[in-house]
């Protein structure tokens, strides 16, 4: 096949400082049809400020309420803060290409260019500096595979902040290293569920001899942001203010991509609670939503946690305490928790309501793959891109490898962007199960997920 490098778009699009975006782009403020909104688990109404400030920080609760104003300008403290790793480069794959001989052309946005090893530091420095700006003492928060809780321990420790972390337990027992890059910058890391916390105590009695889920620690960091003078909780995925954050990554492949001419055809993102996708797709989808360019865009989810994919689009808790509000997303039912076979992170049972609400719309498409399949994308791009990817990310590049092999047989020439949320240096006991052999593949059965949607609430909304 002809060599396809371009010697006019180097092998890293990198933008120097003034480039970097210098206002986050909230996609909501261009959807007709807004995302439906949260509401008090009580009463059943639409959540209001004054009902949030026990739990979040007030300028947070702001962004997260605010479905009209397109853009909010980065504060500066946040900008130089950003300047230690972004802005982040986007890569042509050209190894890849050639290993895959196909006439498509693939990108990629790089995010794991910082101590955290992925995306999460953009909405965490933000979300830390914004509870530093009023005065607190300390946040809670939870994480999956590490990621987050990394991020956020750094921001903390960067700002001076006490920072919680409740993390899965199995990614606690799985990841000892992440864990302990979290203790080293002074954070306080608690398995869950616990028995620390009222909810995690009910969540063991229950569920006795269970790995966790997001939902289970969201519950619990919540509680303890709660139960403690001057401190709050912050989410790393989910909410429409993370999505705000994220959008960085998005702009700033706009600016890589115009610099050069370039469209994709095709934007592909992994797909938990929504941070990485609704970074990355944000800025496109505006785009779309205004009439301006059409694009494919695809989440990828694990086949052992399908909430797109199989997932119901209704009302649900936010965690499976059912202490946060309600949300409307596509979900798995709050109860619902992955098998603990499942190495790959993307663990939440539901979906960001942006994102959710797009894909209702038939704006996105979705597909599920299997774990198996997914490491395998991971072991063949780290050996010819010299990157050994997250496994989280590794679900994009499972389907963007799909794609262009799809090319190889057809003969079109599209172009494909995706996202490599981090790396995957952190993640050696799942390469190692993999490497052994001793994957498998869980896919939850109709009958487990029926059992499941017959928990969500009954709301008419």
């Amino acid at each position: 096949m002809k060599d396809q490098r371009d010697q006019n778009i180097p092998y890293k699009i990198y933008l120097n400082e003034n480039e970097m975006p210098k206002a986050w782009y909230n996609v909501r403020a261009d959807m007709k049809k807004k995302p439906a909104p949260l509401l008090n688990p009580q009463t059943l109404e639409p959540m209001k400020f004054e009902e949030l400030r026990p739990v979040f920080c007030d300028e947070l609760i702001k962004q997260e309420l605010d479905d009209t104003t397109a853009y909010f300008e980065i504060p500066q403290e946040i900008r130089d803060f950003y300047k230690m790793f972004r802005p982040s480069p986007l890569i042509r794959a050209y190894c890849l290409e050639e290993k895959l001989q196909t006439p498509a052309k693939i990108y990629y946005k790089f995010e794991g260019n910082n101590t955290s090893g992925s995306h999460k530091l953009n909405s965490a420095i933000a979300q830390a500096y914004y509870a530093k700006k009023q005065g607190l003492k300390g946040i809670t928060t939870e994480t999956g595979a590490g990621q987050w809780g990394t991020a956020l321990s750094m921001a903390s420790a960067y700002l001076g902040l006490d920072c919680q972390v409740y993390m899965v337990k199995c990614s606690y027992e799985q990841k000892p290293f992440r864990r302990e890059v979290m203790r080293t910058y002074g954070a306080k890391v608690t398995p869950s569920p616990s028995d620390k916390t009222e909810v995690g105590r009910k969540i063991l009695q229950e569920h006795p001899g269970t790995s966790g889920s997001l939902g289970c620690a969201i519950s619990e960091a919540v509680e303890a942001a709660t139960n403690q003078e001057g401190y709050r909780y912050v989410l790393g995925s989910v909410l429409n203010q993370v999505l705000l954050h994220q959008s960085i990554i998005g702009l700033e492949c706009k600016v890589a991509l115009d610099k050069y001419g370039i469209k994709p055809d095709m934007i592909i993102g992994c797909a938990g609670g929504g941070s990485n996708l609704g970074g990355l797709i944000s800025p496109f989808l505006g785009e779309m939503l205004r009439g301006e360019a059409d694009y494919e865009l695809i989440a990828v989810e694990p086949a052992s946690c399908p909430s797109l994919t199989r997932g119901k689009y209704a009302y649900d808790y936010c965690d499976t305490g059912k202490v946060c509000p309600l949300s409307k997303m596509y979900t798995l039912g709050s109860n619902f928790i992955p098998s603990s076979s499942h190495s790959g992170g993307l663990r939440y049972h539901g979906m960001n309501s942006v994102l959710s609400e797009a894909y209702d719309q038939g704006l996105m498409k979705a597909v599920s793959v299997e774990q198996t399949r997914v490491f395998e994308a991971a072991q063949e791009f780290a050996k010819v891109e010299g990157i050994l990817p997250a496994p989280e990310s590794s679900h994009a590049i499972r389907v963007a490898i799909d794609e262009a092999l799809k090319c190889k047989e057809t003969g079109e020439e599209k172009t494909i962007l995706f996202g490599l949320t981090g790396t995957g240096y952190f993640d050696m006991m799942a390469y190692g199960k993999f490497n052994d052999g001793e994957m498998s593949d869980y896919i939850p059965t109709d009958e487990e997920l029926e059992k499941s949607f017959a928990t969500l609430p009954k709301i008419e909304k």
